[in-house]
């Protein structure tokens, strides 16, 4: 491989605008002179659009992903003295959500292939905590969690699950079902630097529950219905229309830049395979080039983020490698929320999750954006392939 020398951001937001400013400044421009922020067509239309998408009977807008959780434990009566299982191995805002309403995080190791929760340890959890109320699957990077284990587990101990699908609208897992609409509610995130990314903080919640959409439409908007009178306590977090203006633009380019993420993501199996690494269903424990590429399941992975892993005693250094060739890494996530400082009171022992841990000091997010030109991505294998033969 003889790859051109490239500047190459981790993510390349510029470039997406750039193809769709004709269809998105119209429409941003026809909700200024409307002066109609809150709530309004634009709202109806992108909840009835983003419905359809994830195929479920309703689609709840709200200020953004965090809140999105919040409102659905909220919704299921979650409070002070539940627990909640989820993995340790995800963004904050899983386990922020939960510890926000008063309930307790229980934490759970992830699947090493995968990075996603892991059923075994969720399972395992039930055994010295007795106040679950929930679960949250979180279907990290844009593979879908094994929801089928997740519901049966759920099922079989009385509990609601909540699908943190934050990175994957439009995932879809063995069975061809799209995430958010197999467990009680399923949660959004429409941060900037998601597939589908507005122009600020945005976020859904899904489900096919009438009742649970009735009751977050009106916990969203403090708990009113109608309007002045209040029968329990809610939120203000509410999806504004310049927001909902520019996500129903974007939905409709959704397919393609994701399937422009899956080409990139075959194109870097590829390259790395061909230099003799291994996807992560293999530990790299277990020789060969010490590097792993992401396992994919059965099911549709819309990478929002493409994963790598390298030995922890390389993975700085293969980074200031990259970063010397300007390409542009992230670690997702270097320290795993049992280890956390504001859940130290939890008690967890270093150790109790080995695969999280290990991922947490393994794991590289190179650029996976659907604008990689083939030059970009071409110079991203190479220098990734040959920074660690340099340094292993």
């Amino acid at each position: 491989m003889t790859a051109t020398e490239v500047a190459v951001p981790l993510l390349d937001l510029k470039a997406q605008y750039a193809s769709i400013r004709a269809e998105v400044e119209p429409v941003v421009k026809e909700v200024i002179e409307s002066q109609y922020f809150i709530g309004g067509p634009k709202i109806d239309a992108l909840e009835r659009e983003t419905a359809e998408y994830c195929r479920t009977k309703h689609s709840i807008g709200c200020a953004n992903g965090s809140d999105a959780i919040l409102l659905a434990l909220q919704a299921l009566d979650v409070g002070p003295g539940d627990e909640v299982v989820l993995p340790s191995y995800t963004f904050f805002a899983t386990a922020g959500s939960v510890a926000r309403l008063g309930a307790r995080p229980v934490f759970v190791d992830c699947d090493p292939a995968t990075y996603n929760i892991c059923p075994k340890s969720t399972e395992q959890a039930f055994g010295c905590h007795k106040k679950v109320k929930a679960i949250i699957p979180v279907h990290l990077f844009g593979q879908s969690a094994d929801i089928d284990a997740i519901m049966a587990i759920a099922k079989s101990k009385g509990v609601h699950v909540v699908e943190d699908c934050a990175q994957a609208i439009g995932t879809e897992d063995a069975h061809g079902r799209r995430v958010g609409g197999v467990g009680a509610i399923g949660t959004f995130s429409f941060f900037p630097s998601k597939n589908l990314g507005g122009f600020g903080d945005g976020g859904i919640m899904t489900t096919n529950d009438d009742a649970l959409a009735a009751r977050l439409k009106r916990l969203r908007n403090h708990g009113m219905e109608p309007k002045y009178y209040h029968q329990e306590v809610g939120m203000n977090s509410r999806l504004d229309a310049l927001q909902a203006a520019v996500l129903s633009i974007k939905l409709r380019h959704l397919d393609a830049w994701s399937a422009a993420r899956q080409r990139n993501g075959e194109f870097y199996d590829a390259a790395f395979r061909a230099a003799g690494a291994t996807d992560s269903g293999t530990s790299l424990d277990a020789g060969g080039f010490p590097l792993r590429f992401p396992k994919r399941l059965p099911g549709r992975h819309i990478y929002n983020q493409y994963i790598v892993r390298v030995p922890a005693r390389i993975r700085d250094a293969v980074r200031n490698e990259l970063s010397t060739r300007k390409i542009g890494t992230e670690i997702y996530y270097p320290l795993c929320l049992h280890q956390q400082e504001c859940f130290k009171s939890l008690g967890y022992t270093p150790g109790i999750f080995p695969h999280s841990e290990r991922a947490a000091a393994e794991t590289i997010a190179l650029p996976i954006f659907g604008e990689l030109t083939e030059a970009q991505r071409a110079w991203v294998a190479e220098s990734v392939i040959e920074a660690v033969r340099k340094l292993a």
